[in-house]
This record gives structure tokens, C-alpha cells and sequence, in this order.
């Protein structure tokens, strides 16, 4: 395969699929849906997810057999040795879509031999698309995206949420809640990782972060928020992990102030 078209064509392939997926998910919403429980009894999952899941991964199986698939759940097969890899989250915010809180997405993102290459997210009720290619920009539609220019952390909006296991884990994000809820102009908490990573590349978050969150949560939003200008880390200023165990991220210019307040 000629590697110079690849990308544009995986992109093209991402985007057709989160528009689809997205259109399962509007026709879905605020109808009757069956609900079930994953690791606690607020992490949801429903036929929406499931079905917005096989449509991806059957799509991407059936065109690209060799590349790996990492999905929230458990479609596909992650393989090690793939050169490419998507990462999907078929419903991001499915707390929220099963409440009718319209706060969801579907986010895929794809590495090539371990790095970010490509990242989608996708909400179906504002037709909002976010997308970003490594070394190439990130975009709303066909607007590029650039972060906030704002300076100073008492001027910033900033967003973050809470691990599935807040009912039962001393981890639970509420110091660091606290801290920033005293230091910025405004706090947010909107149920969806991927959507607020691309509210931060869009400028309309400041900054962001999380902890405990998965692969899928964080590896299309991260690539828009560096393509967009920003910067993400750690909570301690290293590399975010791809994992998504905890993310911060910026618009760059406060990040140190932020970072400082997150550390206590």
C-alpha cells in the first residue's frame, strides 16, 4: 500500500464511521433502552453502545483485517504487532445518554506503531465533528482549531470528572476538585472525556483533567488538543499516558499554574 495516502484514507474511513455510529445514537435518544452495569453500579452500558460498537468494528474488520482494534466493549482484536490501531469508544457519556443529558459522543482514535496518528470525535446532537491527523492540524468541520489564549488561571474554565469507582475509592478527585474550584472562574463536570479534550482544543475550555479514565476515553481527544496548540500531561508535568490513567491538559499557557494547583 502506498503509505503517503494512508492517512487521509483512515481518517476519511474514521470519520464516515463516527457520523454512523452517531446516527444510531441520535435516532436512539430519549427512547426506552435497556441498561446494564459494568464494574459499578454507575458505570452503564446499553444496546446503543453495543450496536454504535459492531458497526465500527465490523466496518474496520472488513476493510482493514489486519489492523489491531482496542474498543470499549470488546469488539475486535488487540494485537500487539499491528502497525495500525483503533481505539474506540462507540458512547462516550453513556450515563449521561441514558439519563437523556445531551452530553455524549463517539470518539476513535488510531496509532500507528504505538504513536497518535489520528483522532475523531463526533456529537450527533450539536453535528459537531472534531478531527486531527498528526502534524496536521485539528479541526471542527472545516474550521482549525486553536486553543485559548487566556494567561491566568483565575480566568480559566476548567473541566474534569469522576472515576467510576468514586463511591468506594479514597482516590476519588475531590481534593483536587476543590483546589481548582478556588482558583479559576468557573469548574465543570459534563460526563464526557472525549468531548471536553476537544472543548479545550476548541478554546472553549482552558483546561481539563481527569484520573482513572481508559485508552478509549483519551486517544482521539489528546491528539486534537496537541494539533490544536495545547499541551497535555500528567498530573506532574510527564507525558500523558496512553492509558488514560491521568490526563491534564491546556491550553499550554496555564498549565504550570494549573499543574501547581492539582499538586497541592
Amino acid at each position: 500500500m502506498n503509505e503517503e495516502p494512508e492517512g487521509p484514507e483512515m481518517l476519511e474511513l474514521a470519520i464516515r464511521l463516527a457520523r454512523a455510529a452517531g446516527e444510531i445514537q441520535r435516532d436512539r435518544y430519549e427512547t426506552e433502552l435497556t441498561i446494564h452495569t459494568k464494574s459499578a453500579p454507575i458505570d452503564l452500558v446499553t444496546e446503543v453502545d453495543r450496536a454504535c460498537e459492531a458497526l465500527i468494528v465490523e466496518e474496520i474488520q472488513a476493510l482493514r483485517p489486519d489492523d489491531a482494534i482496542l474498543a470499549e466493549e470488546g469488539g475486535g482484536q488487540d494485537r500487539p504487532d499491528a502497525e495500525w490501531r483503533w481505539i474506540i469508544d462507540p458512547l462516550d457519556g453513556t450515563v449521561n445518554y441514558a439519563h437523556g443529558f445531551p452530553r455524549f459522543c463517539v470518539s476513535i482514535g488510531v496509532e500507528r506503531h504505538g504513536e497518535r496518528e489520528l483522532g475523531v470525535v463526533y456529537d450527533p446532537l450539536l453535528d459537531e465533528l472534531f478531527h486531527a491527523r498528526r502534524g496536521g492540524g485539528a479541526f471542527l468541520g472545516e474550521r482549525q482549531l486553536q486553543v485559548s489564549q487566556r494567561d491566568k488561571l483565575e480566568q480559566a474554565l476548567i473541566a474534569t470528572g469522576f472515576a467510576y469507582d468514586v463511591h468506594r475509592s479514597r482516590e476519588d478527585n475531590l481534593a483536587h476538585f476543590g483546589r481548582l474550584l478556588k482558583a479559576a472562574r468557573g469548574l465543570r463536570r459534563d460526563g464526557s472525556a472525549a468531548l471536553d479534550l476537544c472543548y479545550v482544543a476548541a478554546g472553549r475550555l482552558d483546561a481539563y483533567w481527569e484520573l482513572k479514565l481508559h485508552p478509549w476515553d483519551v486517544a482521539a481527544g489528546l491528539l486534537i488538543v496537541e494539533e490544536a496548540g495545547g499541551r497535555c500531561s500528567d498530573l506532574q508535568g510527564g507525558p500523558a499516558p496512553p492509558s488514560g490513567a491521568e490526563v491534564a491538559a491546556s491550553n499550554g499557557l496555564v498549565h504550570d499554574a494549573f499543574l501547581a494547583q492539582l499538586q497541592g
